[in-house]
């Protein structure tokens, strides 16, 4: 059973994710984080003693968590790395075009505004993206490619749908994320292809 503090724990990490989405990370204050998340006031600094940078590393994590439970799911619900890939995406740009563009990857926010001021921040940003390309790189094997060649696979699909978000959220239209869906779902296909001729 979960209890009372971890439930505030995790809304005030849910908070800060959206809020960062939003607004940034610094554009993010903690007394913002306290009034979204409907918590007591001390409670940031008792889950979080190390205030704002922390609560930014459990926000960074949560979102981790969140794209990795959907690559997984779609990682069994679609037919193939490249189908997984198209609904993946599909789903971001969803999330992205029913936010009017104001919701965004928070790793991506964080990475770009505090990659060079905290290296904490930047460690959990990098082992982000690390939990994403590695269950893609996983799939890619599972499907033929050779490791060497999955991991670069991999790392090109999600850099490719990061840049994406980012377009798409500039632009104010889905159509750099539907175009990415199009160019990956492609570039897989012609990488799984052979190798599935040679089984």
């Amino acid at each position: 059973m979960t209890s009372k503090g971890e439930l505030t724990k995790a809304r005030l990490a849910e908070s800060m994710l959206e809020l960062i989405q939003a607004n940034g990370y610094s554009g993010t204050g903690l007394n913002a984080v306290i009034e979204h998340a409907s918590a007591p006031k001390g409670s940031v600094y008792f889950h979080f003693p190390d205030g704002k940078e922390g609560l930014g590393v459990a926000a960074v994590e949560l979102a981790a968590k969140q794209f990795e439970n959907l690559i997984a799911e779609t990682s069994v619900a679609a037919g193939g790395p490249a189908e997984a890939a198209r609904y993946a995406i599909d789903v971001l740009a969803e999330i992205v075009g029913t936010s009017n563009f104001r919701l965004g990857c928070p790793v991506s926010v964080v990475t770009l505004e505090m990659g060079s001021e905290s290296e904490r921040l930047r460690q959990a940003c990098a082992q982000a993206f690390e939990s994403w390309i590695a269950p893609t790189a996983a799939l890619l094997e599972a499907n033929g490619v050779n490791i060497d060649e999955a991991r670069a696979l991999a790392t090109v699909v999600i850099s490719t749908i990061e840049g994406a978000v980012i377009v798409s959220r500039a632009m104010q239209n889905t159509q750099p994320l539907r175009a990415a869906a199009d160019v990956v779902a492609e570039l897989i296909n012609q990488r799984c292809e052979p190798a599935r001729s040679q089984r």
